[in-house]
């Protein structure tokens, strides 16, 4: 056999081996609703430094304020409740948006699916991974970089249906600019009802919308919406409202948080803070304003039906002093984290924040390691709803199909990773040290042989291979990797059953209401 020949040979081999280690990686993808983290939080700040902060948040509450733009409704309700309303500026007492947040707003609660297997808890030791969110370009290693349309939509949302490690659906997985702006939230809520049965997030770009929302929710769930046990609606959207930092929220996303509040359904109160820009450039500044922000955003919530759910959210960046660019995986947002997860557990409410947030405009090297520098403090801080945590791009303006396998891959070793150290029978593998002994290997011993296909977490596109088999096989890096494993997993993709009736009524409703409003792209 010549060299020619023997390359051929070794070039069709991969194709047996790489099924046997689909095979045994599908069997030790064991897929969970969500994590239950075994391993302490880590925390950065005592009890002094946490409370002076909380008092510094207080302080910016009490004496500087928070406006209310553009919402008369809001600033009525404030005042009702013992708010300080001067025009648009909002001032509360010391301790009144703690007391009416603890008062009512529950430690955790469940986000439920049209599949209840897939029903997510977020709080306490739990965390959810969700995709990223709101970038209006895609990138791919085919087309490069290009405005999204409502087909990479459906296949992101079929994507993170096929991970399993990503629990939740998301949002606004990429913005699909060929749709009008004042429709498009119809067909991303349905895409998320229709190929994927985990939970989904709503639309928050006008009360109007969020309200379609709920009522899409309502036609999907039937008689499953509402408890019987509390009468109240089950809780099975949440949906993210952002503060217009500095120290003001506006009307739309006051609309959309009292409507889904309204619904008893939940939200995520998050100042998205580009520290230096639109926060102090120091940690303690920026945590004690995102606080203040938060907490009157949960505030209005309470107040609107107290017992909806609420999440506290932090999205903080830090900023190039020279550029003026958001910068990521930096130490400033990563203590960031750290310190508002730990105020969200004294407060006794979920907590939102991390994901795999990186400034490359690529999938490369600073991509990997900006990423892999936010998704760690994520896990150890303890976020409960980890948005962003797959295709983030490009401080978020693209959403990335090798990029959101990859980070998908990240997402499953915190899996491994949460679940800490096995210190079960199994676990102590003391069977194995008895049997093998000294100066022997334990590749052959019964302990090894049983746990051989689960010992490790297994990555699909790592290649660990020798120079030689890598070469033979292609020389592919871990991109062109990628964008194999994303073209196969859309091509396997098969849709979760959903009721023909169901699907009829929901695009009943969508075309009834779409043709109630203007032809024009507004």
């Amino acid at each position: 056999m010549d060299e020619q020949q023997a390359q051929a040979t070794r070039s069709r081999r991969p194709s047996g081996r790489d099924a046997k280690r689909a095979a045994r990686t599908a069997r030790s993808h064991a897929s969970v609703p969500y994590i239950t983290r075994k391993i302490p939080y880590y925390e950065v700040l005592g009890a002094d430094g946490l409370e002076l902060l909380e008092h510094n948040a207080d302080t910016i509450l009490q004496e500087i304020g928070i406006d209310f733009r553009d919402d008369p409704e809001t600033l009525e309700i404030l005042g009702a409740a013992g708010a300080d309303v001067q025009g648009e500026r909002v001032r509360f007492p010391r301790g009144m948006c703690r007391t009416i947040v603890q008062r009512s707003a529950p430690r955790e609660f469940t986000q439920h699916a049209r599949n209840a297997a897939r029903s997510v808890v977020i709080g306490g030791a739990r965390t959810v991974f969700a995709p990223a969110y709101g970038s209006p370009f895609i990138r791919s290693l085919d087309e490069g970089r290009r405005y999204a349309r409502i087909e990479d939509f459906c296949n992101f949302v079929k994507l993170a249906y096929a991970s399993p490690w990503l629990h939740h659906s998301g949002g606004t997985i990429c913005e699909p600019v060929d749709l009008p702006v004042n429709k498009r939230h119809f067909d991303m809520v349905y895409s998320h009802m229709k190929y994927s049965d985990k939970p989904y997030m709503g639309s928050v770009t006008a009360a109007e919308r969020a309200q379609d929302t709920v009522e899409m929710t309502r036609i999907l769930f039937g008689d499953e919406y509402i408890d019987p046990a509390t009468g109240r609606p089950k809780t099975c959207v949440i949906s993210l409202i952002n503060a217009n930092s500095p120290m003001t929220w506006d009307a739309t996303m006051l609309g959309a948080l009292k409507t889904y509040a309204r619904a008893n359904q939940a939200t995520i109160l998050t100042p998205f803070i580009l520290a230096g820009a639109m926060s102090p450039v120091t940690v303690a500044g920026t945590v004690a304003q995102t606080l203040a922000e938060a907490l009157a955003g949960m505030t209005v919530a309470q107040l609107v039906n107290p017992g909806a759910p609420v999440v506290l959210g932090s999205f903080a960046s830090s900023l190039s002093m020279q550029s003026g660019a958001p910068t990521f995986g930096t130490p400033e947002p990563a203590l960031v984290l750290y310190v508002m997860a730990a105020l969200a557990r004294r407060l006794g409410v979920p907590f939102r924040s991390g994901g795999s947030l990186c400034a490359s405009k690529i999938a490369d090297g600073q991509a990997a390691f900006e990423s892999a520098n936010t998704l760690l403090p994520t896990c150890l801080g303890g976020v409960n709803f980890v948005l962003h945590t797959a295709g983030w791009l490009e401080g978020g303006l693209a959403m990335g199909y090798e990029k959101f396998v990859m980070d998908a891959d990240q997402a499953g070793m915190m899996h491994t990773f949460l679940e800490g150290v096995d210190l079960s029978e199994n676990g102590q593998a003391m069977s194995a040290l008895r049997e093998v002994g000294p100066g022997r290997h334990f590749l052959g011993c019964a302990h090894t042989q049983s746990n051989f296909e689960t010992a490790f977490y297994r990555s699909p596109l790592a290649d660990n291979n020798s120079f030689e088999q890598w070469e033979a096989e292609g020389a592919a890096d871990i991109v062109k990797r990628a964008n194999g494993l994303w073209k196969k997993q859309l091509t396997e993709y098969e849709a979760p059953p959903l009721d023909p009736a169901v699907d009829e009524a929901l695009l009943d409703y969508m075309n009834r209401r779409k043709a109630s409003f203007p032809d024009s792209n507004v």
